[in-house]
Parts: C-alpha cells; sequence; structure tokens
C-alpha cells in the first residue's frame, strides 16, 4: 500500500532533545521536506507544559496562594486576589513565551540559511489557551477574574512573537486541552459550572482570530499524555468533531489545521464513525493522532484505514506532544512519521 501524495506530517509540540537547534536539526534530517512547520521543542523548562507557568503565579503582583489541587498526580498551588485587589491591579509581567519564541527563531533561520530545513518551513511557536493555564492556577472562585488579565498578557506575548519573527516564517498553534478532557468531557465536573461551552468556544475564536492572516495557526485538541495515558480517555472523536465544527463557523480568519488524538488501543470504527459529520472550511487540514511508536506502522495503517472509512484526506501525527518520551526514541519516532506518511 503506498500514497501518490505523501500524507501531511504534525510535530505537536514539544520534543526531549537538549536544545532547539537539536530539535530543528533532528526534524530537518529525518523529514525534511515532508513537514511544513517545525516547533523548538519546547525544551529545557518548558518540556512539562505549562508547569513553567506556576513561578509566574507565583511572583505576579496582586495574587496570593489560595488553595491547591492535585491533577495527575501532582501538587498544583491555587491563585486568588490578595486583600484589598481588583483584577486591575493584578500584573503578570512576561509570561517567557515570546523570549522563547525570539530566541528560538534566530537558530530556526541560522539553520535554515544552512540548508538544514526546508526553504518554505515556517517555524511553530505552540501557546496555550489563556483558560488552559488559569483551570491549572486560579482558584476557583478567582478563575472568571484572572482568566480575562491572563487572556491579556498572553496576547501582549502573542504581539511581541509577531514582532519577532516574519509572518512568512511563523505559525501559532493553539493548545485546547481542558476546555477538551473536563468541561467538554466530564459534564458533571465544577468547572462545568464556571465554563459553558458556548464561552470556551468564544475564547477559542478571539485567540485565534488575534493571529494575523498571514501567519499560519492551528489547534491541537489535547487529551494530556502523563505516562502515555489522556487524563480522560476520549469514548470516540464525537466531542471533537462537534467542537471543531463549532470552532471553524465562527473564526473570522482561515485556521490551517486541526490536531486530533486517537488512543493507542483504538482502532475500532465507532471511534472514527463521528468524522463522518467533521465540517471544516476548504482550508483546513484535519491531523489525526495515529502514530504510535509502540505498533509502529502497521498499528498506524489500521487506525489510518478505519479513518479513510469516513475521511479521505488528513495528516498524521503522534496524539500528542513528545516530551515524556526517552530522548533516545526519537528518532525511530521521526522517522516513523515518514513511513506513515508515505505509506498510509
Amino acid at each position: 500500500m503506498s500514497n501518490t501524495k505523501p500524507r501531511p506530517i504534525h510535530l505537536v509540540g514539544s520534543v526531549p532533545l537538549s536544545s532547539a537547534a537539536d530539535v530543528f536539526e533532528a526534524v530537518g534530517r529525518h523529514l525534511g521536506a515532508l513537514i511544513s512547520r517545525v516547533p523548538d521543542g519546547e525544551t529545557g523548562e518548558r518540556l512539562q507544559f505549562i508547569g513553567w507557568q506556576a513561578k509566574i503565579m507565583q511572583s505576579a503582583v496582586g495574587l496570593q496562594p489560595a488553595g491547591e489541587w492535585q491533577v495527575a498526580g501532582n501538587r498544583t498551588v491555587l491563585y486568588g486576589l490578595a486583600p484589598n485587589t481588583t483584577a486591575a491591579d493584578v500584573k503578570l509581567g512576561p509570561l517567557g513565551y515570546a523570549k522563547a519564541a525570539e530566541a528560538s527563531f534566530h537558530t530556526f533561520a541560522r539553520l535554515r540559511a544552512a540548508g538544514k530545513l526546508p526553504e518554505a518551513t515556517r517555524m511553530q511557536v505552540s501557546l496555550p489557551t489563556p483558560l488552559t493555564v488559569m483551570i491549572k492556577y486560579a482558584a476557583r472562585d478567582a478563575l472568571r477574574t484572572l482568566w480575562p488579565v491572563y487572556e491579556r498578557q498572553m496576547l501582549h506575548e502573542l504581539s511581541e512573537i509577531l514582532r519577532a519573527v516574519p509572518a512568512d516564517s511563523l505559525a501559532i498553534q493553539w493548545d485546547v486541552a481542558p476546555e477538551v478532557h473536563t468541561v467538554l468531557e466530564q459534564p458533571e465536573s465544577e468547572l462545568t459550572k464556571l465554563v459553558t461551552r458556548s464561552d470556551l468556544v468564544a475564547a477559542i475564536v478571539r485567540i485565534t482570530d488575534s493571529v494575523p492572516d498571514d501567519v499560519q495557526v492551528g489547534w491541537h485538541l489535547c487529551y494530556g499524555d502523563p505516562g502515555h495515558k489522556h487524563i480522560v480517555e476520549p469514548r470516540d472523536m464525537a466531542i471533537m468533531v462537534s467542537l471543531a465544527n463549532d470552532l471553524s463557523a465562527a473564526t473570522r480568519r482561515n485556521v490551517n489545521w486541526i490536531h486530533m488524538p486517537v488512543p493507542r488501543d483504538r482502532d475500532d470504527a465507532a471511534y472514527f464513525a463521528p468524522l463522518q459529520q467533521l465540517r471544516l472550511e476548504a482550508s483546513t487540514v484535519p491531523i489525526l493522532g495515529l502514530v504510535h511508536l509502540h505498533d509502529g506502522l502497521a498499528g498506524a495503517i489500521r487506525r489510518a484505514d478505519r479513518a479513510k472509512a469516513h475521511l479521505a484526506w488528513f495528516g498524521v501525527a503522534t496524539e500528542c506532544g513528545l516530551g515524556r518520551r526517552p530522548p533516545q526514541t526519537i528518532p525511530a519516532l521521526l522517522d516513523l512519521h515518514r513511513e506513515v506518511a508515505l505509506t498510509v
């Protein structure tokens, strides 16, 4: 079985190598022209998704600890307003995303000019939605108050990224996490009392439409990946498809891709059947996270064949970022992406 046209390859974000240069060079060496957007790997302190934002909350002016909670086995301090403080008094300071993107782009541009990445390749900057960060760090009675504060700061970070990276070299991915695995997949959770479906759709559309049209943009619908298990296992793709349709209908600008995970034990027809209802704009490429190292090309073919019964064209990826994998597995996993793209 072989494709006449390779399927697009997408890397979700984190890659557990020692530096952005190592990530760019590895991706260029193993995937070459098969990939059009390359993340910097979110290396160093950024490797554990939004864990590094704890220091931003801790040092913010106008906030104080207001309890804690456990998620995926990790203790997280929650924050609320300090006494006699309003949201207007809160100062978060730089979040660090723009500083990291600017530093990575210098490396990216140098390696691309040296021919180690294709000339048309863009650098992908993955950003969490503001709601994702606030669900992790805001006390529940402060969530609605602090969410707009963090969103304004994130949009400032975005503006700084746009100043540092040329539009034709940039792609922005919004990582949509607890919106999916908690608010939508767990309608009985306390968060659904604070955040409605229309709230989260409007919020994702707001930040998506803040990205200029000449910058590529996409969404990663995330179920988490602690220990190769999702925070909540998707029952099928129905919630992801419904959210994708709502977002696609509501956004003003073109969206270039949407990534949806496929658990490694799901190659059954029922999981993929909701794809029949997917209604995206022509400019949006659906990316299915059906690449799993543990069962290689054979497993990807099984999952792809199920998907093709409902969706003719899609790109391929892993189900989440690669940050929690042993670094020595990355070359084989990149090669597997190539095999899958050329085969399924």
